[in-house]
């Protein structure tokens, strides 16, 4: 297969925002292999900081390549299926050379951090920005936008009120056709989740396909405020060229 004519796609999400539920949508397609979180190790490796409160921390660092030129290198050499579907998180990506994003097709996944937040606080108690992905996904964004490298930006909200439609569109906007299989899914883990699959996809793994979207009704956690208003502007930002 001429490494060319593939198309290597990049999500680039944070945490909490459906990003692992998109994964299985793409892995259901005829055409694609699908990677989750290929940089996640070199990400803890070479931030000790993060590595003391991500659960299994040593357990990924010890399973994953932790070069990050490495994990490049095989996002743009694999060639295995016409397209490659890359679960990444924003934040594992400082440190790299973003010149390889021309040539990905780049997708900034977003979600309201007044609903990400405390689902995110119920594994990691006490997340900073840099943790959750705001600024990072408008830097990155700026980023591809003074390259003039597309990106597509998608809101969880909007994906999960209406995943057919949103999933065609995506699909158009990156030159593939749209499969129905993409929208369902056997209950259960996949192969190609990663060995932190038990501490965050539960609710993946109990799912069926897209789950229907619920508004929060708990009280949003008070010591999660000042980290609300930090991420507003950047999720504003980023809310207005959702598809």
């Amino acid at each position: 297969m001429a490494i060319d004519t593939i198309k290597r796609i990049s999500l680039w999400s944070g945490p909490r925002n459906i990003s692992t539920t998109l994964m299985y949508s793409f892995a259901q397609r005829s055409d694609a292999m699908v990677f989750d979180e290929p940089l996640y190790g070199y990400y803890l490796k070479n931030n000790p900081a993060a590595k003391a409160y991500h659960p299994g921390a040593e357990d990924i660092i010890n399973t994953m390549e932790t070069s990050g030129e490495k994990v490049v290198e095989m996002m743009l050499t694999e060639a295995s299926k016409p397209v490659l579907f890359f679960k990444n998180m924003t934040h594992h990506l400082p440190g790299l050379d973003y010149g390889f994003l021309k040539n990905m097709v780049n997708i900034i996944l977003t979600r309201h951090p007044e609903e990400m937040l405390p689902s995110y606080a119920k594994v990691i108690v006490n997340p900073q920005l840099h943790d959750v992905g705001y600024k990072l996904h408008v830097d990155l964004l700026r980023y591809l936008q003074s390259h003039n490298i597309p990106v597509v930006v998608l809101d969880a909200k909007k994906v999960l009120l209406n995943p057919k439609e949103q999933m065609q569109k995506l699909c158009e906007l990156i030159g593939i056709p749209f499969e129905e299989a993409m929208l369902y899914w056997p209950a259960g883990a996949r192969p190609e989740d990663g060995c932190w699959a038990k501490y965050w996809y539960a609710s993946v793994h109990n799912s069926t396909g897209f789950l229907p979207y619920q508004p929060k009704t708990e009280l949003f956690p008070e010591h999660l405020k000042p980290l609300l208003e930090e991420c507003m502007p950047y999720y504003r930002e980023l809310e207005r060229l959702a598809l």
